[in-house]
């Protein structure tokens, strides 16, 4: 326990509740961490010091006096949390100048259940404005540096998140994944990332880019970490009309019993592995992640997703469409930046938008208009709809032959900073994870090796509200491989 932020999040739980370690000393030991990797990091907005250290100390005075109330199952234990949900009396600006000084007055339904669970918020996280990027390049703040490689994206739009844990400078985080940006960042920097079924977690509180398509989920360091927040975040919420009433299954006890994979069905999906963008050293790791699947007892078999070739372009229609519609509330009359000295209504709309966002989201709020106006909806936005049914309908017929789907997150490693200047290459890159989200289905990131020295990372995908599957699967294969619980040698 010489450096309390190297443990893992059930063992930092462990220790505060066996009375080993102080609220306040494990939140001081985090803030250590930040002050000392931030400068080359990167990962972070709007920090807490002062109030993160007030919670500690309040809750060491509760256990002094009552002891650690059992409800609590993340007591004292610090945590970030992505700057695209809401923190009472905390800057929220989703990465962009339009919020900058935007100040909300409630808690997103997620950061209150971690609140309640007794979890202490350090800082919110780095991310691509309005989550609309792959890289944590397009933050209106700075740029977020990879922890394994500070020349080199750690992923988006939760990078930060991911860089966050990577760096140890928190036990756990969370992000949102509208088309895999939490998979992605999670696989870049060598974390655990779990995108939800969709309706899983609440939504409310969550700044909107792709109402039917964003979900909010864990980044941790292991498998059996975000399993443990998942249990917090997960249930029910009327505040949401999409909030699933589905019960919440016990997500830790999943990865209890054998190691093996004996019965366990995994599909390969030919469309991910046939794919020449697939680096080589990202299908080597993958190569023997599968290896050691197989020798755990797991039958691998391959399968197809047809349509996951449209998923790019259908993705991009859609979520453009829907960021389009969210955005529209920020106008500078009601709240958010507000121009001065505009001449009228048209003139003050005009500017404080052009002031307020940056170049990507303008270029997607411009595609959003275009495939929804009246000579090109039923060319476009219909036809994507349409499409996406197809890719739901062909993960529906994958999953009924196999347990989970077992592919790439990423074609490549982490690339350079700046390193793709093309806005379509750089919607390319998402090729394995936005058709999941098309989907509703939910997916899990296990680190799996290392190509040229950086992270990799491969996805299982599993049937709607099968989160536990994939924790029992990822954290038994995972832990074959023996990546689970790393960071980042800064």
């Amino acid at each position: 326990m010489s450096d309390l932020t190297h443990l893992t999040l059930a063992e930092a739980r462990s220790a505060l509740a066996a009375g080993e370690v102080t609220a306040e000393a494990m939140t001081v030991s985090c803030l250590a961490r930040m002050d000392a990797t931030e400068p080359r990091v990167g990962a972070l907005l709007a920090r807490r010091d002062a109030e993160a250290l007030d919670e500690a100390r309040a809750l060491d005075r509760q256990r002094a006096e009552r002891g650690v109330p059992s409800d609590k199952p993340l007591w004292g234990v610090p945590l970030t949390v992505k700057d695209s949900l809401t923190l009472k009396g905390t800057p929220t600006t989703a990465g962009s100048r339009i919020l900058e000084h935007f100040t909300p007055p409630y808690d997103a339904f997620a950061v209150s259940r971690l609140k309640e669970a007794g979890a202490i918020i350090l800082a919110k996280t780095n991310m691509d404005e309005f989550a609309m990027g792959s890289t944590t390049e397009h933050s209106a703040f700075h740029p977020t540096r990879n922890p394994w490689d500070r020349g080199r994206v750690p992923g988006g739009s939760s990078g930060g998140s991911a860089a966050s844990v990577a760096a140890c400078q928190c036990f756990a985080s969370l992000g949102s994944d509208t088309g895999g940006s939490i998979r992605q960042p999670a696989a870049l920097c060598g974390c655990v990332g779990l995108k939800p079924t969709y309706g899983r977690i609440s939504r409310y509180g969550l700044l909107a880019y792709g109402s039917s398509l964003d979900q909010i989920g864990p980044l941790a360091r292991t498998v059996e970490d975000a399993a443990l927040v998942l249990q917090v975040i997960a249930g029910h919420d009327p505040r949401d009309a999409t909030s699933a009433a589905w019960p919440v299954p016990d997500y830790t006890s999943t990865l209890r019993g054998t190691g093996d994979l004996a019965g366990v069905r995994l599909g390969l999906p030919r469309e991910f592995y046939e794919n020449d963008a697939l680096n080589p050293g990202v299908r080597a790791a993958c190569r023997k992640a599968m290896d050691n699947a197989r020798a755990l007892g797991a039958e691998l078999v391959d399968v197809s997703l047809p349509h996951t070739p449209y998923a790019v372009a259908a993705y991009y229609i859609l979520a453009t469409a829907e960021a389009g519609s969210n955005l529209a509330r920020y106008d500078g009359v009601r709240y958010g930046r507000r121009a001065q000295d505009a001449k009228n209504l048209d003139d003050l709309y005009t500017r404080s938008r052009t002031e307020g966002f940056g170049e990507e989201v303008q270029r997607r709020i411009l595609l959003g208009a275009f495939v929804l106006s009246a000579g090109y909806y039923d060319a476009y936005y219909r036809k994507a709809a349409q499409v996406r049914r197809l890719i739901r309908q062909d993960y529906d017929e994958a999953l009924t032959r196999c347990d989970a789907l077992l592919a790439p997150v990423s074609p490549v490693p982490a690339w350079p900073l700046g390193g793709v200047s093309d806005p379509l290459q750089m919607y390319l890159m998402d090729i394995f994870t936005l058709s999941l989200n098309l989907a509703g289905l939910p997916g899990l990131t296990v680190p799996v090796g290392f190509a040229d020295g950086l992270p990799v990372g491969m996805q299982l995908m599993g049937r709607p509200f099968g989160e536990e599957v994939l924790l029992r699967i990822g954290h038994r294969l995972g832990s074959s491989l023996g990546v689970l619980g790393q960071y980042a040698p800064l």
